[in-house]
């Protein structure tokens, strides 16, 4: 799926005597993090606000014995609350790595009955596919997919491709949310279990991944030609805002779990488990369970100076699943997932050509700021949200994404 090509090129790194928006170039001294990333600071021992925030995270979700009690208790939460139902609780596949991991755990492990949901937006990598289809089978797990509307996914890719935000899977990202909200809503089922983890995925920079449906519907009446569907509350069809979010956690009483922030994730020995257990295929990538990926890492290389890889081999090497030195090898060169045939059927699937393509994205780069959104709003709810986040009525990540990941 990924050709070889488009890896062993190099890519374009900053030196010590190149210049950023923020100045002149530096890089933390303990992970990969450098002044390309929006709002990064440096104390006196060069380490970045990226790792000082991991390590906040890393005393607040203690692994070991306290992390199994954790995860212990809230298994049993999620079968007292599941008990004469179907199902005890949703949960979010892609067939990657992490979300077939906690797919397995959750069933093997602790003796849940998740259902599994899959959005899907047109752009899924096949080799995902099928690794969902026979995790489920094999698990004996139902799997729903919710198929958005083709049209609309389509548009809302042209739309932000037009808003030339760095974002781009902004459609996508919040229709995964409404889906699990949705599904959840429509079973019943009050917990949804998210495979993600601060230890081996980092949170990305504000900036880079804004998640917000005002701003959504802000950038879709500017460029989307395509109506976007009313919201039902439950009917996964709607992307999220705050009146939604409000109403899934208050009136339904929702919660999320990220289960990874408590179990002792080592990817290399994930990969072996799954394949072991589940017959599990590396579609290629991290991330590249999703096709339209591809066209990201590469606008977002090109034209916003931005290697997502910085936040996600950071978390690694705070971790102690990769060497910084490795680290700082693989970001010399153009990520592997920027395949040219890809971003090619990609682009192709929108119904665009290469050419309209490249007019489109070549004006001048913005940041959500450049369009209607929630956040001064959030910023006033900053204790509220942080309460939220703390009781896990909203993830876990929601507070220190908002607040403590750049400007």
């Amino acid at each position: 799926m990924v050709s070889s090509s488009s890896a062993a090129t190099p890519a374009p790194a900053p030196t010590s005597s190149s210049t950023t928006h923020t100045g002149t170039y530096r890089q933390c001294t303990r992970c990969i993090m450098d002044t390309t990333v929006p709002g990064i600071r440096f104390d006196g021992r060069g380490e970045c606000n990226f790792c000082q925030l991991h390590d906040k995270l890393d005393r607040a979700f203690p692994l070991g014995e306290v992390g199994h009690r954790h995860v212990a208790a809230m298994a049993e939460d999620m079968k007292r609350l599941g008990k004469g139902k179907k199902y005890d609780c949703v949960l979010g596949v892609s067939g990657g790595r992490d979300s077939s991991f906690t797919l397995w755990y959750c069933v093997v492990k602790l003796g849940l009955r998740p259902l599994a949901v899959h959005f899907n937006d047109g752009f899924g990598n096949p080799v995902a596919g099928e690794n969902m289809v026979k995790a489920c089978r094999k698990l004996g797990v139902e799997m729903r997919t919710i198929t958005s509307d083709w049209r609309e996914s389509k548009d809302l890719k042209i739309a932000f491709l037009k808003a030339s935000t760095p974002d781009m899977e902004e459609g996508t990202d919040l229709g995964i949310a409404t889906a699990l909200y949705g599904v959840a809503a429509k079973e019943g089922i009050q917990r949804i279990v998210i495979g993600q983890s601060f230890r081996t995925e980092g949170i990305a920079p504000l900036s880079w991944n804004y998640l917000d449906g005002k701003y959504l519907k802000a950038v879709h009446r500017q460029f989307g030609t395509v109506p976007l569907r009313p919201w039902k509350p439950d009917d996964p069809g709607f992307h999220l805002d705050l009146k939604e979010m409000f109403y899934y956690t208050f009136v339904r009483r929702i919660k999320t779990v990220t289960l990874l922030y408590h179990i002792d994730y080592v990817r290399a020995d994930v990969d072996e488990l799954l394949v072991r257990e589940l017959q599990w295929v590396n579609p290629g990538a991290h991330y590249f369970d999703d096709l339209y990926q591809s066209v990201i890492y590469y606008l977002n290389r090109t034209k916003f100076g931005i290697d997502r890889r910085l936040f996600n081999y950071s978390a690694l090497v705070r971790s102690g699943q990769m060497p910084r030195a490795v680290a700082l090898e693989k970001v010399s060169h153009i990520n592997a997932i920027e395949d040219e045939k890809v971003i090619n059927l990609c682009i192709k699937r929108l119904g665009l050509t290469r050419k309209e393509f490249e007019q489109i994205v070549a004006t001048p780069p913005k940041t959500f700021r450049a369009y209607p959104n929630n956040y001064e709003l959030i910023r006033l709810l900053r204790w509220p949200i942080k309460f939220l986040s703390q009781f896990r009525l909203i993830p876990e990540s929601a507070y220190d994404k908002y607040f403590n990941c750049g400007t």
